[in-house]
């Protein structure tokens, strides 16, 4: 199936008249150096820029996992071997192959080596339940899937009815070494059969990454033309349908977003060896884009945490390592200020620190500046942007108070703020965000009506946040028009939520709200209307576990007897939303 183009999407928020004053301000406040446009055309693809760098680059370490080392030229040749051994069952240019991975050597091996065989990557969270993960195959049409062996189980109760043919497992520690590999063999032995954290699967069809590399590496590799047009990844992000939609992002989008955080940040580089912390997942648009591909083209190091919760372990990780970048959001960085160990380390290295994916908090930023001396530099993002749309700049040294602002528009970036009118508001007027720029995904995979929702005819984006832009063109994030709740950086949407609870016999009504948290940025909370007086919390929370990601579970059920509704008998979630702001900003001893 190839890539399905849109219908010209509906036009109706384009203002009719006149252009916005805020257009072009913020580039007055450019950090010197940096300029207003890039040229998109330098690559053709991700493909030319990866071939490039990891030839620049072939003798410097590229990822750190578990006290072991790959290579630039090391992951070259594997993903060409894996590239080689796609091609070699039939993945043709365009079909999609989904990769199920934690932060592990096996990621950058499937992402590349799926992109060299010209397929489109389709990235899945390796903790999504069997319906999750049966809707996102069945959706991008994937025809084959890397899996770790931890979530096979998963993989083997979602795959009826899924597209995909071929299937490659691995395990924790099969790449940590060439040749006999006795560490990797009894890590994978120790968690198999010591902390049995691998349940049993059947996937009879299913072939070790090992073994494919073995048989990929005979073969020859046919280059396979890729165009900037290209789709390179379809990366499934919510909505307020509450279904789970692939933004189609092509090779251009992708190497244009790094182009432009190179361009960002390029006066600040030197020629030295940066290594990066990566704690976020690398299936994460934030982490993929600005830890997999962009600190590519710098020939750093990556630092992989496979299990970014793990705090204690990841300290253990980093007893023998120094690093001077890290890239992380608000409930992460709070934990490890809330670890004695990280707080006690040597921050002399560190230059870098990043933030995005939700709100930092000023209270989380000030206290990792009191103990690092550095600054978190927080942008904007989303999926359909691939990710970044803003980001403040990199040289904060002299930042007194953490002001809360998502930056500057980053080079080739136009934002405008949309009123409800669908005029555009000027400086310090709120509006919704709309992005207009070369990293604006083509669209919704497959969903032409979703997509005209929120991209119109000339290329802009409606985001679904509002904010305001000062008069040196610094924005600041103040509400969001969508429903959509955002736990620790990623998307819960409560049509989802809802229509998990309401599968349950005796649920009559369910309406699903995000709670202000102060360590998640939001928690989920339903209200629900029972069919059944003997109905419980537990009962409730017992069927949302086997049915959604941990991140989406609900930590708060409240039992009504009915539901605020419109007049034609819509739930209003915003008013539950409002009265529970209320109840949570009285004194505790009159909630």
């Amino acid at each position: 199936m190839a890539a399905q183009p849109q219908s010209a999407a509906l036009s109706a928020f384009t203002p009719a008249d006149g252009l916005p004053e805020t257009d072009g301000i913020w580039y007055a406040s450019y950090p010197p150096g940096v300029p207003h446009e890039i040229d998109v055309s330098r690559y053709a693809s991700i493909v030319e820029y990866f071939d490039e760098c990891v030839a620049t680059f072939s003798e410097r370490v590229a990822y750190v996992s578990i006290g072991s080392t790959l290579t630039y030229g090391e992951l070259a040749r594997k993903a060409e071997a894996f590239a080689a051994w796609l091609q070699g069952v039939g993945v043709q240019a365009g079909e999609r192959v989904a990769i199920m991975l934690p932060n592990t050597f096996q990621y950058p091996v499937a992402l590349f080596g799926a992109l060299k065989a010209g397929a489109v990557v389709v990235n899945v969270n390796p903790l999504y339940t069997p319906r999750e993960l049966a809707h996102q195959l069945k959706d991008s049409g994937a025809r084959a899937i890397v899996v770790f062996e931890n979530f096979a189980h998963t993989l083997e109760e979602a795959l009826p009815g899924t597209q995909v043919e071929h299937i490659v497992v691995t395990a924790l520690g099969d790449l940590l070494a060439d040749g006999a590999n006795l560490k990797g063999h009894l890590l994978n032995f120790v968690l198999r059969h010591v902390k049995k954290m691998v349940p049993r699967y059947r996937l009879p069809q299913a072939i070790r990454l090992r073994f494919a590399l073995v048989a990929g590496a005979k073969r020859t590799l046919v280059p396979v033309p890729r165009t900037p047009g290209d789709l390179a990844f379809l990366q499934y992000t919510g909505g307020t349908t509450g279904v789970a939609k692939g933004a189609m992002l092509t090779h251009r989008n992708i190497i244009a977003n790094v182009l432009q955080a190179k361009a960002w940040s390029e006066s600040q580089l030197t020629g030295e060896i940066e290594t990066v912390l990566t704690p976020l997942p690398l299936y994460h648009i934030y982490s993929l884009t600005v830890n997999a591909l962009i600190f590519l083209g710098l020939g750093g190091r990556n630092i992989l945490i496979a299990n970014p919760r793990d705090t204690k372990r990841m300290m253990m990780v980093l007893r023998r390592e120094t690093f001077t970048g890290i890239t992380a959001i608000n409930t992460l960085y709070n934990a490890l200020l809330d670890n004695e160990a990280f707080c006690r380390r040597d921050f002399s290295a560190l230059k870098l620190a990043m933030a995005g994916g939700m709100a930092t908090q000023k209270a989380v930023a000030d206290r990792f500046k009191a103990v690092t001396g550095q600054p978190i530099i927080e942008g904007y993002g989303l999926t359909e942007c691939s990710p970044i749309v803003s980001t403040n700049p990199v040289d904060l040294k002299n930042l007194r108070d953490f002001e809360g602002s998502i930056g500057l528009p980053v080079p080739s970036t136009q934002v405008r703020l949309r009123r409800e009118d669908g005029t555009w508001a000027g400086i310090d007027e709120a509006g919704e965000l709309c992005v207009k720029g070369p990293q604006v995904m083509l669209g919704y995979w497959g969903r032409p009506d979703e997509t005209a929702k929120v991209l119109d005819a000339d290329g802009w984006l409606a985001t679904g946040d509002i904010g305001v832009m000062n008069a040196q063109g610094f924005m600041k994030i103040i509400d969001r028009k969508k429903d959509m709740i955002l736990v620790s950086g990623f998307n819960v949407y409560p049509n989802e939520i809802e229509e998990v609870v309401a599968m349950h016999p005796d649920v009559r009504e369910v309406a699903a709200i995000g709670v202000p948290d102060t360590v998640q940025g939001e928690r989920v909370k339903i209200f629900v209307v029972s069919r059944n007086p003997a109905l419980t919390a537990e009962d409730l929370l017992q069927h949302c576990r086997r049915n959604l990601t941990g991140y989406k579970m609900p930590r708060a059920v409240e039992f009504r007897d009915a539901l605020p509704q419109t007049n034609v008998g819509k739930i209003l979630r915003r008013a539950l939303r409002d009265e529970e702001i209320a109840r949570l900003a009285r004194p505790a001893n009159t909630r």
